[in-house]
């Protein structure tokens, strides 16, 4: 392979349609995988979320809630993961099955879970039938107090026995089924039931139902007077005061504010989750409980929780951002980005070039420029063997000095004229000189040779 072959582009030696084909399979692909790196940025993110309640309404309204996601085009959605209450949620959560989870406050173990939102708040309703002599934790002494979801209640139970020393008052705690509430309460095997739940008209009316309704007959509404103390030592409660006229408006029932309990449910994420993604699902969902609010009146209780450091649930930083609107702006999210986008586009700029380049119709130019080949090719005149040599060289004067004009043509920066022709001049003299050269050199090695023959005759003679 010669000089000239050895310095041009190998790209030049294909077909223009091929050139085209690659240029425009290298852009299709380079499309196709910045799309495909663009959806995977903005898709959806999918959590899983354990839930489930005793009547199955915590469910239903988390899949309420779901389906607005969807409607919302928000950035996070829920995969929901039906469990049978709290208890069983609160431990596919802390057994990493789930990455959220709707637990209440008093069940589980939340060591690893921290707050998103309130959903909603369960208040301990103790009442007792319509004349029962028990108007207070005091008269539960020597009586059995039915609990609905006796399991899920368990340490409301443990606390309340505590605080009032119940074991001592010989009263005794058993777990009933909501539907037998009724029939346990004519049978006289329970005194009073114990049932937490949200204080919605869905339970509040039933509570009303499992009496007969007259002006001169009410379920009695037990007080729990140490609720604040109680929530002083067990912080997964809150002293909470049932409202005058809650079961009833006239006359009302109670005939004065109830105080008891009160325990949050809240649906909670690992503390891994990434804190943008929690925030922004923490605000998706603040909007889902707006446009299903009037169809969800429970939904009313939806709240942030406690965002202070010593808070009972550490709330998630992500959702902490959203409540103190500290959220990143587009210009912090995105500043590197902004940063490092002239780069790129000059990144870009060089690859369109050189594909336009890649491009260009008949032999690229050389690698080297013009003037530095033809002194390149003067050192090789002078080299010359024989006329086979001297005429190679002319061509590949006429190729350099084709290929320059070529350039000029394009507009592309090109040496001076009357340069290129200077050096073209000096080589053709070089060859002019170099062919005498060649052509006396015969008749020197004659003569040579013809001295070598006479010198040893002369001696000898």
């Amino acid at each position: 392979m010669d000089d000239l072959s050895r310095i041009r582009i190998d790209g030049a030696k294909l077909p223009s349609w091929l050139r085209i084909v690659v240029v425009l399979a290298l852009a299709l692909l380079a499309a196709g995988a910045s799309l495909f790196a663009y959806r995977w940025h903005v898709r959806p993110v999918t959590l899983s979320i354990a839930v489930g309640s005793l009547d199955g309404d915590a469910p239903k309204i988390v899949s309420a809630l779901v389906s607005r996601l969807v409607l919302n085009n928000a950035p996070v959605r829920l995969k929901v993961v039906e469990t049978t209450g709290p208890i069983e949620s609160a431990e596919a959560f802390s057994s990493g099955k789930t990455d959220l989870a709707v637990v209440r406050g008093d069940v589980g173990d939340l060591s690893q879970a921290q707050a998103i939102v309130v959903l909603a708040e369960a208040v301990a309703l103790l009442f007792a039938p319509p004349g029962s002599p028990i108007k207070d934790m005091a008269g539960l002494k020597r009586t059995t107090v039915g609990v609905v979801a006796g399991d899920t209640n368990e340490k409301i139970v443990s606390v309340l026995t505590k605080a009032y020393d119940l074991d001592r008052a010989n009263v005794a705690f058993k777990s009933v089924a909501l539907d037998q509430v009724r029939r346990t309460l004519d049978t006289k095997e329970i005194r009073a039931v114990l049932l937490v739940a949200p204080l919605s008209e869905k339970y509040v009316s039933l509570v009303r139902g499992l009496f007969p309704q007259t002006p001169k007959s009410a379920p009695v509404l037990i007080p729990i007077e140490n609720a604040g103390a109680i929530a002083e030592k067990e912080r997964a409660y809150e002293s909470f005061d049932i409202p005058k006229g809650t079961l009833r408006g006239s006359p009302p029932v109670p005939e004065d504010d109830v105080t008891t309990l009160k325990a949050s449910f809240y649906i909670v994420g690992k503390k891994s989750l990434d804190n943008d993604m929690i925030a922004g699902f923490t605000q998706a969902i603040a909007r889902a409980r707006r446009d299903v609010l009037a169809e969800l009146p429970v939904l009313a209780q939806f709240k942030a929780p406690d965002t202070d450091a010593g808070a009972y649930l550490p709330v998630h930083p992500g959702a902490a951002e959203f409540y103190n609107g500290s959220q990143l702006t587009f210009l912090d999210k995105w500043s590197n980005a902004i940063f490092l986008a002239p780069m790129a586009l000059g990144a870009l700029a060089t690859i369109l070039a050189a594909a336009w380049q890649f491009l260009r119709f008949g032999d690229l130019k050389p690698r080297e420029p013009a003037l530095d080949l033809l002194y390149a090719l003067g050192r090789r005149i002078r080299h010359a063997e024989n006329e086979a040599n001297l005429l190679e060289i002319e061509t590949e004067i006429d190729e350099v000095l084709s290929a320059q004009r070529t350039r000029a043509n394009e507009d592309v920066s090109t040496l001076d004229t009357a340069t290129l022709n200077v050096a073209a001049h000096r080589l053709e003299n070089l060859i002019q000189d170099r062919r005498a050269a060649l052509g006396a050199r015969p008749s020197r090695e004659a003569h040579d040779a013809k001295r070598a023959a006479v010198g040893p005759a002369s001696k000898d003679n």
